[in-house]
């Protein structure tokens, strides 16, 4: 994915703004791989609450953008495009901002679950209709330092683990 979003902006200064919190494990590698000017920025979007595995209203909040996008390429990173509507929801207000443009990267693509018209640009990978964990992603605030994704059984939803 690095490769080909490189090869897209062809070294032109690009904004990488990483949708908080779950993109920060994708947002780290991403921005060691790509080998370009770049600026990093962060926005929060929240939809999941406490021990929920459905996502409920959406929350945004573009106040933690410390950097003027107008003019810039910008690409949004999220961890996941499940119903769709974070991304959905997100492009619009930032293309208030006066970017040149905006492209959207994230992690995985959940199969099947889709709400809206849009698709990211960039996905790493397509998956299952499964709740999954790890390397960003979380359960009750739990399971984002997994090394790697995974997917949690239903089980384990709802268990309280930890301290």
């Amino acid at each position: 994915m690095a490769g080909e979003i490189a090869e897209h902006y062809h070294d032109r200064p690009l904004t990488i703004v990483g949708v908080m919190i779950g993109s920060i494990v994708l947002l780290a590698d991403l921005i060691r791989l790509i080998e370009m000017p770049l600026r990093v920025e962060l926005v929060q979007a929240r939809s999941y609450r406490r021990k929920s595995t459905k996502p409920g209203p959406l929350v945004l909040n573009l106040d933690l953008l410390s950097s003027d996008v107008r003019g810039r390429d910008v690409l949004l990173v999220d961890d996941i495009f499940d119903t769709g509507r974070t991304l959905w929801e997100l492009v619009p207000q930032l293309d208030e901002l006066g970017p040149a443009s905006i492209r959207t990267a994230v992690l995985l693509r959940k199969k099947g679950r889709c709400e809206v018209a849009f698709q990211p640009d960039y996905v790493g990978f397509d998956i299952p209709d499964t709740f999954v964990v790890g390397y960003g992603l979380d359960y009750n605030d739990l399971y984002r330092n997994l090394p790697h994704v995974a997917s949690l059984d239903s089980e384990e939803i709802g268990q309280e683990a930890g301290p």
